[in-house]
């Protein structure tokens, strides 16, 4: 296993992006078998990053191709003010699988001019260029500048503004000639409030006008995406063949007959089986499964995860899952939308071994499947934390001045130090172990309901269930913690994030559009406004920092706040999810946004983190058979990209 002595953490950094690499820890201790399980998952989750791509919007995949053939033409010159930008922008676009910010959405713009671009490509082989069928370079670049360099053309990824027609408004590539409410109305047709088994309309296709009738284009094997999609079947029957278990062969097998099918109930029966495969020490995610990146919550971007576990630290997370009726029996929300039976929670710590679509570069730390509501009602649910991530995540960390700037004082900061990254992994266990898992739906009530808000709302309530419980006496006695006053440093570390530092993450004068950061915001300032002071915002030479004065008290607050973001995504109360979220989770202050990037920007930090993969080879014997799998971390940003580019183009030459 190749890699630097000791380990580096911290690889490149550009624009406000930090690059860190993971360590696959205890892979080496893997069996042959499990190795090659590995790596033949892993190539099926590389085969899915061009779609990613189209997905985040349709000139994605061609401005990536022309930005990469300009910067390999530019290699060879003498760098100037221009390449440099123009690396940068590359960059950025691989890193967000297109031209919108990851994470905000909004579309970034070069800093290098137009005519730079045209001057460049006058200069390039044609052959070499993305050009669609009869087009010459100039109708290529007329074509494609306007949306590179425009910031008034497809400026958001994904529009959230109350009031809009949230389709026509975003550049995401999941609808093509309908309206929102042309969507909305062909979906619900589909719906039957007598089905208790529903499937999750519109999650595998794009919704398109043809000719006047709206028609699903369905990423399948013969489909659309059919060229990706056969590179991933095929890796995914490899892996098949070297499975650990009968059961894990059965789950790829399924997973297969719906990349052929694209039959939507055919998902249904893979993720059944997947939910219910507890054996062996490999696990995968691979397919389109979460909605964040559609306005209206149908449509999934492709995704891919290949995991092994950590056996140690799983100890903690079996210990949550085994008392996950107890949990849902004590939680303060109504009786009639709690869980009488809690059934098949099942929790992991797990190292990832390779990411990719939507969970690369920038990447969950923490995942509960699957997201229909009646699987986990009936079947139960998956949760893993990420614990090779948050490990590259806090050791990148450490020294880096963050905490001196923003907390209210030294005795705060040493609780931090001394109980943070504990709480924070055991809040991301509540909350993807339990608190997705937790709560029911009303009968009758459509998984759909609340439309643009759900997303946020899931979110909240997930956060609310691990903030309510890390105050607990019972996490003590399940030796969760070790010390009744622990969970403080999570509330103010949250809080803290929710009402300053996350706007770290947001330009001067945009509103807060990602569902999680709104979640962190909806919860912050609802608990500002509903707790009695006992958080309050104070000044001090000019700076604003979060003082905490009664613990308990905001412990009593996140239980009012659950019960309520439970009972309205029960009863599926649009109205109340859209006035939190409005009031709560939108706005930005002008003037602490300003102070708290002027402190930030002071310690020259990257507000985003993101991973680089390891590269995983093959180690062939004489006899020519596969006698081990090498893992080398050597890799830079820009060779790796290149390389997905060049070996894993399912979609664009």
């Amino acid at each position: 296993m190749r890699m630097t002595s000791p380990f580096c953490y911290a690889g490149e950094r550009f624009a406000d992006i930090q690059m860190l690499r993971y360590r696959l820890n205890g892979f080496e201790d893997l069996s042959l078998q499990q190795k090659l399980y590995i790596y033949y998952l892993s190539e099926a989750t590389l085969w899915g990053r061009d779609m990613t791509f189209d997905q985040n919007g349709s000139y994605n995949l061609r401005i990536r191709k022309l930005m990469e053939v300009v910067y390999s033409f530019l290699k060879d010159c003498p760098p100037t003010e221009e390449s440099r930008a123009l690396e940068v922008y590359l960059k950025r676009v691989w890193f967000s699988n297109g031209i919108h910010h990851h994470y905000g959405g909004e579309k970034f713009i070069p800093d290098f001019p137009e005519q730079f671009l045209r001057d460049i490509v006058a200069q390039i082989d044609p052959s070499l260029l993305p050009l669609e069928e009869g087009q010459s370079p100039l109708e290529m670049l007329d074509q494609l500048t306007p949306v590179i360099f425009d910031p008034q053309v497809l400026p958001k990824r994904v529009n959230k503004a109350d009031g809009e027609d949230l389709v026509l408004t975003s550049a995401c590539n999941f609808y093509e000639g309908v309206t929102q409410a042309e969507v909305e109305a062909f979906y619900a047709e589909k719906k039957s409030p007598d089905d208790p088994q529903p499937p999750s309309w519109g999650l595998n296709s794009k919704l398109v006008n043809e000719n006047g009738r709206l028609v699903e284009k369905v990423w399948k094997a013969d489909g659309m995406y059919a060229e990706a999609i056969g590179h991933i079947l095929y890796w995914l029957e490899k892996a098949a063949e070297v499975a650990e278990n009968d059961t894990q062969r059965e789950v790829i097998h399924l997973l297969v007959k719906y990349y052929r099918t694209g039959d939507l109930r055919d998902f249904d029966r893979y993720s059944i089986k997947w939910v219910g495969c507890h054996e062996g020490d490999v696990d995968f995610i691979n397919g389109f499964i979460e909605v964040y990146g559609d306005p209206l919550g149908l449509k999934a971007t492709w995704e891919g995860l290949v995991e092994y576990k950590d056996k140690e630290a799983t100890k903690r997370t079996r210990t949550i899952s085994d008392h996950a009726q107890w949990f849902e029996d004590h939680s303060p929300v109504d009786p009639r939308f709690r869980k009488k039976v809690v059934k098949g929670v099942t929790a992991n710590v797990i190292c990832a071994a390779m990411l990719g679509g939507e969970e690369y570069p920038s990447t969950a730390i923490g995942i509960n499947l699957p997201n229909a509501d009646w699987i986990r009602a009936e079947y139960g649910s998956k949760s893993v934390t990420i614990g090779n991530l948050t490990d590259a995540y806090n050791k990148a960390a450490k020294g880096n001045g963050f905490k001196e700037e923003f907390v209210v004082d030294a005795e705060t900061i040493q609780m931090i130090e001394k109980y943070g990254d504990a709480c924070d992994d055991l809040h991301t266990d509540l909350h993807e172990c339990l608190g997705h898992g937790s709560g029911q739906l009303l009968p009758g009530t459509d998984p759909d309901a609340l439309k643009a808000y759900g997303n946020t709302i899931e979110e909240a309530r997930a956060d609310l269930f691990g903030l309510y419980y890390m105050a607990d006496p019972k996490l003590v006695e399940l030796e969760l913690l070790h010390d009744g006053e622990a969970y403080k440093a999570q509330y103010y570390s949250y809080l803290m994030n929710g009402m300053m530092t996350q706007l770290t993450r947001i330009r001067p004068g945009h509103l807060i559009e990602e569902a999680h950061m709104r979640n962190r915001a909806l919860i912050a300032r609802w608990t500002y406004d509903h707790c009695d002071g006992a958080m309050q915002l104070l000044s001090r030479e000019g700076k604003t920092f979060l003082r905490i004065t009664d613990y308990p008290r905001l412990r009593q607050a996140f239980g009012s706040l659950l019960a309520e973001i439970q009972r309205i995504k029960s009863e599926g109360d649009f109205e109340e999810a859209r006035r939190l979220v409005e009031t709560y989770a939108v706005q930005v202050d002008a003037v602490l946004h300003k102070e708290i990037l002027e402190r930030y920007a002071r310690l020259d930090l990257a507000p985003y983190k993101g991973f680089l993969n390891p590269r995983l080879t093959p180690v062939v014997s004489p006899d020519g058979m596969v006698s081990d799998i090498q893992v080398d971390y050597s890799e830079s940003y820009e060779q790796q990209m290149m390389r997905y580019s060049q070996d894993y183009a399912a979609l664009i030459s």
